[in-house]
C-alpha cells in the first residue's frame, strides 16, 4: 500500500472492455488505484514486477502465458511477497481456480459478481486475508487434489509441535477458529495464536495457503472429515 494507505491493483486480462470497466469501478473510490493493465500472462508478470502491486486481479484464460502460469510466476518471486492474487474466471467450479489456489491465489471471483463484492474482495485480500472460506477451499482442492501433486511430504511439518499439527489439520477440514477451539477446548484467541504461530513457521502467504499445506502433507485426505 501507499503511505496514506490507498491498494494498488493490477489489472490482468485479455479483454479490453473488461479492464475498463474493473478500471472504472475501481478508480472511482478513495482507497483504490490501478497502477497498470495487462492483456496476456507475460506482461502481468513483467508488470507486476516493476509496479508491486499489492493485489492482482488476475484472469484465468490469457494468451501468452494464461493466468495459472502467471500466478505460479508471482507467487514464487520473493520480490512479489507482499502481492496477493485473485483469480477472475467466468465459471465459479472451473478446475484452473483449484490448481491457482495450489499456485498461490489468494481466492477468486467470477466476472459477474456485484460491484460492492469486487470492491470488498480487493480489501479483504489487501489486508492480508483470504477471499475463499477454508471450507470453500478445501472444496475446491479435493475435486482435483488425487492429481495435482507428488506424494505427501510429512517432513515439511517437521517445525510444528503436536497441538499445531492438530490445529493445522482442523484449518485444513475448513473450521473457524471458534470451531477449532469448541474441538479442542480452547478459546478462539488461543485457537487464533495457534494459526498465526503455524502461519509464521511454514511461511503461509494465508490460511488458504495452510489449507494447501495440509492437503499438500498428507495431514488431510480428500474426502476425509
Amino acid at each position: 500500500m501507499t503511505e496514506d494507505g490507498r491498494i494498488r491493483v493490477l489489472l490482468a486480462d485479455d479483454q479490453h472492455l473488461v479492464r475498463a470497466g474493473f478500471r472504472a469501478l475501481l478508480e472511482a473510490e478513495d482507497d483504490l488505484d490501478v497502477v497498470g493493465e495487462a492483456a496476456t500472462g507475460r506482461e502481468a508478470v513483467d508488470l507486476a514486477r516493476r509496479t508491486h502491486p499489492d493485489v492482482v486481479l488476475m484472469d484465468i484464460r490469457m494468451p501468452d502465458g494464461d493466468g495459472l502460469w502467471a500466478t505460479g510466476e508471482l507467487t514464487a518471486d520473493p520480490a512479489l511477497a507482499g502481492t496477493r492474487i485473485v483469480m477472475v474466471t467466468t465459471f465459479e467450479l472451473d478446475d484452473y481456480v483449484a490448481q491457482a489456489i495450489l499456485a498461490g491465489a489468494s481466492g477468486f471471483l467470477v466476472k459477474d459478481t456485484e460491484p460492492v463484492e469486487l470492491l470488498r474482495a480487493v480489501r479483504v485480500v489487501a489486508a492480508g486475508n483470504a477471499l475463499l472460506s477454508p471450507g470453500a477451499t478445501r472444496r475446491l482442492i479435493e475435486r482435483v487434489a488425487g492429481g495435482l501433486r507428488p506424494a505427501p511430504d510429512a517432513e515439511a511439518l517437521r517445525d510444528l509441535t503436536e497441538r499445531e499439527r492438530e490445529v493445522l489439520a482442523l484449518v485444513g477440514h475448513g473450521l473457524t477458529n471458534t470451531e477449532i477451539g469448541e474441538r479442542l477446548f480452547l478459546s478462539p484467541l488461543t485457537a487464533k495464536t495457534h494459526v498465526s504461530r503455524i502461519m509464521t513457521k511454514l511461511a503461509a502467504r494465508d490460511r488458504v495457503h495452510l489449507v494447501v499445506v495440509a492437503y499438500e502433507t498428507g495431514l488431510v485426505q480428500p474426502g476425509q472429515r
